[in-house]
Parts: structure tokens; sequence; C-alpha cells
């Protein structure tokens, strides 16, 4: 008996000890937090703890984009510190570094893992949506924006003050701005313009030790490294100064489909050899996609080619006329709308939505897995074949977006900024699958990887460059609470190729001892 009751009393020692060593002391975080913070500009209710697990529920989930992590780890999570002021954003470093407590920062919500708000180790997530103030100048074309505005946001306000300016970024609203420029984020102008970075004048950063710093505070090679490196490798980005660029006042779209049945298989490929050598105005997607055949019950791939070019439909009509008639684009396909309008085009809405609808948060999020690819040469129609062979197996929704390189992305060099996909590249693949049922999970990550694998003989090798903005944690990974150099070169190098070695030497001059780090991050 004594020695059953020994025994139970050293589990429970261990247990204790155990939960002493990997959960610090929350209590502590917060006293330093409102010990940083002046009674001016309360941090207290922006901070939520489990202990109130209601409103830190809908606080974690009002910013989860993927089902798949929508249950936090109440273990893990010790809080959630939702910034309305930079101080708020300074005082949660310093407090969470000198508590040994890990920082997740979260803008959007659509990192792709969730590795901007799950960890296996004590943390807190610092949410930056409510930091979200926009201001344009147009006699500067310029405009500065926050980490926690979305780009619907951005894009009305730019709008607002001028129907000739845009900013090329992403076409999904809701995405934050401090996570998606960080990473690269491209557009449907990227053959025109380029991408978010190429445009990034200045930032506004929070250092390892709570400074506020702006690019000559900063230096040359930490603003390098954060436009296209990511931010939360190297501190917490709290607003950009970005360079906007000119468009006409008429732009023009269109939405055109073929299916395997009508020859859709040879009109992507011949998309294949002229994508990217179109004049810089146009954007031509190709959308790969499982839709129900004809006859009922049958499923098939339809290729939907989505366009944006700056410009009218008659010189559009010409371009395509003589580059690719196998896309038998006809005039009432083509629609001339604003820049602003194209946006909601892009977004599936109807005709006449209004744009306020750019301005919705929704809290709708989805199971789902993305993956990317970059292409060099043409895929053969029999390589093109077997993954729609592939996709088929799907038993849910299942598409790919083949995005054209070429224009801009040709004559940027690869070194420029830390975003290195540049010459070189015919597209960029992106893989998405979406589900209903949480039992279903398993199954699709595992089709997601069939999928993957199929396509490997047809992309990029040593190494098979990945799309940092579309995280994928299978191309390599790290334990939460710590970095091994080797394997964050695996991932590292499929991100940012030969930009890897200059970035972690950024890393280990701001953050030597890698405070800011998650699964993927960049070590010093």
């Amino acid at each position: 008996m004594k020695e059953a009751f020994y025994v139970l009393y050293l589990v429970l020692l261990v247990s204790g000890l155990e939960a002493l060593v990997t959960k610090p002391n929350s209590g502590n975080f917060i006293e330093c937090l409102r010990y940083r913070i002046s009674p001016e500009n309360p941090i207290t209710d922006a901070i939520f703890t489990a202990d109130n697990t209601t409103t830190f529920l809908s606080s974690y989930v009002s910013y989860t984009k993927n089902t798949r992590f929508s249950s936090p780890n109440y273990k893990k999570l010790l809080a959630i510190v939702v910034a309305n002021d930079v101080a708020h954003v300074q005082a949660t470093v310093v407090c969470a570094k000198s508590n040994g407590i890990q920082i997740r920062i979260r803008s959007g919500g659509h990192d792709n893992e969730g590795l901007s708000y799950t960890s296996s180790v004590p943390f807190v997530i610092l949410d930056m949506h409510n930091l979200r103030t926009i201001t344009v100048d147009v006699s500067s074309k310029k405009a500065w924006v926050q980490a926690g505005a979305t780009l619907g946001e951005l894009y009305v306000k730019i709008n607002e003050a001028s129907q000739t300016l845009a900013f090329p970024a992403g076409i999904c609203a809701t995405v934050g701005a401090g996570g998606h420029i960080s990473g690269g984020g491209y557009g449907n102008l990227m053959r025109k313009f380029g991408i978010t970075v190429d445009h990034v004048i200045d930032a506004q950063l929070i250092d390892v030790n709570g400074k506020l710093l702006n690019r000559s505070t900063m230096g040359e090679d930490l603003f390098w490294a954060i436009r296209g490196g990511g931010g939360a490798s190297f501190g917490v980005i709290l607003s950009w100064k970005i360079k906007l660029v000119e468009v006409p006042k008429i732009l023009t779209v269109f939405k055109v489909n073929k299916t395997l049945e009508q020859g859709g298989t040879d009109v992507l490929y011949k998309w294949q050899l002229v994508a990217n050598k179109f004049p810089d105005s146009l954007f031509l997607r190709a959308m790969p996609q499982v839709v129900n055949g004809t006859n009922h019950g049958e499923r098939t791939i339809a290729i939907v080619f989505w366009a944006q070019f700056v410009g009218r439909t008659d010189e559009l009509m010409a371009i395509t006329k003589q580059s690719f008639p196998e896309l038998g684009l006809k005039r009432e396909d083509c629609q001339e709308m604003s820049w602003l309008n194209t946006t909601l085009f892009w977004a599936m809405l109807p005709a006449g939505t209004p744009k306020t609808v750019l301005l919705d948060r929704p809290t709708d999020p989805v199971f789902f897995k993305s993956k990317s690819d970059y292409v060099k040469k043409p895929i053969p129609k029999e390589g093109l074949e077997k993954i729609w062979k592939t996709m088929l197996k799907f038993n849910n929704i299942v598409w790919l977006h083949f995005n054209p390189y070429g224009g801009m992305m040709d004559r940027i060099p690869s070194n420029s900024t830390a975003f290195p996909h540049r010459k070189g590249n015919l597209f960029k693949v992106q893989y998405y699958t979406t589900w209903l049922d949480p039992n279903a999970t398993e199954s699709n990550l595992s089709m997601m990887k069939e999928l993957y694998e199929v396509a490997e003989p047809y992309v990029s090798s040593n190494p098979r460059e990945a799309f940092f903005n579309y995280r994928d944690i299978d191309i390599g990974s790290n334990p939460s609470g710590e970095t091994n150099v080797d394997e964050a070169k695996i991932y590292g190098y499929k991100y940012f190729l030969g930009n890897l070695k200059r970035l972690m030497d950024v890393k280990a001059k701001y953050d030597p001892e890698n405070f800011f780090k998650n699964e993927q991050s960049i070590p010093p």
C-alpha cells in the first residue's frame, strides 16, 4: 500500500513539475502587460484568457480561417492580446520575451497551416486586426496601411481617393495586409506591375526589444528581408508604406470555360505556350476544377480561363485572336469595368454588388488544404491527363490555379527583395481542396499528397520550389519550440532559394536568440 502511494506521489510530483516546466505563468505575463501600459491607454479590455471561456473562444475563432485549427489548445494558449495601440504590441513582445513565452502574430488569420495562431509550446497570440488604419495620399501616389487592415479595406480606400490608382495585391478581400505583403503577395496585376513587395517603400516594425523601427532606423538589410521573407521571423509588422500604380478608368475582364469534352486539355496546353508571353497588361489565369458532367452522376474537369486586361475590349480581342485563337473568345464574354469592380468580379460576386461588401470581415472558416508549385516548362498533355485522373478521385471540391508569369516578373532580379521566384517560371500552381466533414480530414490531406506526387515530374526540382504565402507544412518543418538549422534549410530553400542565406544572416543580426519563431521560421 505504501509503495502504491509512493508511486502515485511521484507521478503527481513529476506531472506537477512538467506543468511548471511546460507552462510559464500567464499571471506574470499579464501583470507585466498592465505594468508597462499607461492608464491613458488601457490594455485590460484587449486581453483574453482561457478563464473567460466564451470571449476567449470567440476571440480565437473570429480570425481562424481554417476549420482544421478551430479548437484552441487550452493547455498551451495562455492569452490573446488584441492590440488597439502600438504600445500594446510593444508590451506584448517585451512581456512574452521576459517570461519565456512564445508569440504568434495574426493579422487576417489566413495562414494556411494556422501557424499564426497555433503552437505546441506555451504561447500568446498577438492579434493585429484592430490596427487597420489606411491613409492615401493621391498627390504622391502613396499610402500607409496598417497590418490588420484587409485588402478589401485597402482597395475601397484607394478607390475613394482616386479612380485611376490601384495596388497590385491579391484577389481575396479578407486577407490581412501584414502577412500578405510580407510574404510577397501577388494578384492579377503582377505581369504589369510585379507584386506587393515591389511597391513597399517604408515599413514600421516592432523588434525583439520592443523598439519601433522604420526603414531608416531598421537598416536596409532588415527592410530587404521583410519584403518577401515574411515578417514573423524578424519582428511584428505594424504598417507598410506602399507606392500605388496608375490604371485606366476602364479595364476588361472575362471568364471562359472549356471542359475536357470541349478540348480543354488541348486549349490548356496551348495556354502554357503563350500565357507568359502576352503583353504585360494581360493576366490570364487557368483554373482546372472538378465539375458535374452532362450526364447524371458523371464528373469531369472544366478549365476556367479568367482574365484581367489593363485596357479595353477591342485591344484584348485582337491579342487573343492573334496569339490564342483556340480559346474562342467572343466579344460578349468580355466585361468592361473600373479597377475596383474587377475585384468584385474576381470574388465571383454578381454585377451590381455594392463595393461595401469588400469591407466585410466574415467569420466563415472552412476545412481546407493548399499547396504550391512553380512550372518551368510546359506540362505535356499526358501529364495533364494524369493530374485530371487524380483530381477526379476527390469526393469534394478541388481546383488548381495556374498563374502566369512573364512580363514585369521576368524583369525584376530574384535578389532585389527576399521574394525569389522571378524569371524562368512559366506559371505558379496553387492546389486547393476544401471539405465539410471533420472526419474526412485525413483522407483529403492524403489525396492532396497524392496529387502533389503525381505533379512532381512536371514542376521545378532541386529544390521543388514553393510559395511562402501558400504555407505548406508537408515540405518540411520544425517543432514549435526549437529551430533545427538543417531542417529549416529544407523548407527554407524551397521558399526562398538563393536568398535564404542572406535571410539567415539578417535573422542572426536582429534576433540572435530566435525569439520570433514558428514551425517554418527562418533560423539565425
